[in-house]
């Protein structure tokens, strides 16, 4: 006999219908897989085997021979394996095969029949909610996050007994659970911006960053406060959307990093890679391809601290998700493309001690040796850092007062304002992006061309900083912000002064060696 059960494979978040063929003879028992399957995906047959025989089903005198189609498509990892158990079950007669159709099947099996959870759920039953598949069973514990996929009825099993009496008419498996709304996605914020004492320029810069999606530099000595102030920076942004929620919970399902138990991911996240990360490890790698630091911060905050101690090699990578919001990792049999259009925060030291340009500490570089660390970070890779900021020591005064800074709710609230001025000019046709960091050549001129004044300082700005092309379409992107966190009017001079300013390192302020 003959049965057939349908299964999904990821392709970085792209999801594959895999269909499970399996013929059953009498004879020397003998379980033969093909299609191109991996050792997780061949050691299936173990666990397969050990777990029909705790529901009661030996295969001693079968031959059962498995096609995983299509053949041409590498598979990988356990997910395959309730599948295949299910049309095993399906050849033997032991569940009717028409209960199979139009049924997906995901599910890792122990050796005792219980099933695990697995990487992907969400990306998976969104493929196939897609394609019109309209029910899947999944593990249990991966419940609460199929339960947010809209589109296809979801089931939970814990035990492969609980699938095969459900498909027998027997017993029924447990709906994965109420959709999550909205609000279940909110997350108390657990640091505020009240707490970080002075520094109100970087306060500035924070919020300018936040309400645009501009990429942001801070440079100051050690303890000045640029890891504070960058962990504060999630508490400013606008809360996910359910669209943006998901997105994000696919690219840490299929990472791996997804709490079973909390579905949605609820807040946006925040990633601070060591800087002895690889490059595989910022933009993605390995074999099945995963996402790396840059998309799993995708829609909140990449943190870079000590920028100038990473590899060369690792920030460069970096270039084209900061232009493009997007990874693309080939290799020679798969190409696969991940979301990365995080927030990126990196903070620097002005030299290698860190004290350069301080009046009361002094520096121990030479001028030299601070010239070819200063020569880590690129051109290039410069030019996509909007903001570009300096923070000078904390002054003893602001250390020792009781007087709290603003809160984060007070600022999140401008930068919501300023984010439903961006929406709002996405809706009414102006643009055709989210938010002012993603504007194009176009809708620059469209949107964010100064007034006349506004123009004149620019203009000068270009000649005496020799800002680049590049440069030149951040600083109008980032005066389109502060215009529109000041009302979202025209943009005017005192705009494009303020983005100016915020270019530290065009300006060479803290950045040329003594």
């Amino acid at each position: 006999m003959q049965a057939t059960a349908l299964t999904f494979i990821l392709v970085g978040l792209d999801a594959f219908p895999v269909r499970v063929e399996v013929d059953s003879g009498r004879g020397p028992a003998a379980f033969q897989l093909v299609g191109l399957a991996e050792a997780s995906v061949r050691e299936s047959r173990v666990r397969v085997r050990s777990a029909l025989l705790q529901i009661g089903v030996a295969l001693d005198e079968h031959v059962i021979t498995v096609n995983l189609a299509p053949a041409d498509l590498r598979k990988s990892g356990g997910a395959f394996d309730l599948a295949i158990a299910m049309a095993v079950l399906g050849a033997l007669g032991k569940v009717p095969a028409a209960s199979l159709r139009g049924l997906a099947f995901l599910g890792e099996l122990s050796l005792t029949g219980a099933i695990r959870p697995v990487r992907g759920v969400l990306p998976a039953l969104r493929g196939a909610a897609t394609r019109g598949l309209g029910r899947a069973v999944v593990p249990r514990h991966n419940g609460a996050e199929a339960a947010s996929v809209p589109g296809i009825e979801v089931r939970t099993a814990e035990h492969l007994g609980d699938v095969v009496s459900a498909l027998a008419g027997e017993g029924e498996l447990s709906a994965a659970g109420p959709r999550p709304t909205l609000s279940n996605v909110l997350a108390d914020d657990v640091v505020d911006l009240a707490e970080v004492r002075g520094q109100h320029a970087a306060r500035r810069a924070l919020e300018i960053a936040a309400a645009g999606g501009h990429n942001l530099l801070m440079m100051g000595p050690p303890g000045a406060g640029k890891t504070m102030l960058a962990r504060r920076l999630p508490t400013i942004l606008p809360p996910l959307s359910y669209e943006e929620a998901l997105e994000v919970t696919a690219l840490h399902s299929v990472a791996g990093l997804l709490q079973s138990d909390r579905g949605l991911t609820q807040a946006r996240p925040f990633r601070a890679p060591h800087h002895t990360v690889s490059p595989a490890g910022l933009v993605g790698g390995g074999e099945p391809i995963r996402p790396g630091e840059v998309s799993l911060a995708h829609h909140g905050c990449l943190f870079l601290d000590e920028l100038l101690e990473f590899k060369r090699s690792a920030l460069e990578v970096l270039r084209q998700p900061l232009e493009d919001g997007i990874v693309t990792i080939c290799r020679a049999q798969s190409r696969v493309t991940f979301p990365a259009r995080p927030l990126v925060v990196a903070a620097v030291n002005p030299c290698p001690c860190g004290y350069h340009g301080d009046d009361k500490r002094p520096c121990a570089c030479s001028a030299e040796r601070v010239r070819v660390y200063r020569a880590r970070l690129s051109g290039p890779l410069l030019d996509r850092l909007d903001l570009q900021v300096p923070l000078p020591p904390v002054d003893v005064s602001h250390l020792g007062s009781k007087e709290r800074g603003e809160a984060s709710a007070e600022v999140r609230r401008r930068v919501m304002a300023a984010r439903e001025v961006q929406v709002a000019r996405r809706a009414a046709g102006e643009v055709s992006v989210a938010t002012n960091a993603e504007l194009g050549p176009r809708d620059v001129d469209r949107v964010a061309t100064p007034d006349e004044a506004g123009l004149l300082i620019l203009g000068r700005a270009v000649e005496r900083l020799g800002l680049s092309a590049r440069a030149y379409g951040k600083v109008l992107r980032v005066a389109r912000t502060i215009a529109d966190l000041d009302g979202g009017g025209a943009v005017r001079a005192s705009h494009v002064a303020e983005a100016i300013q915020a270019r530290l390192l065009d300006r060479g302020a803290l950045w040329r060696a003594r």
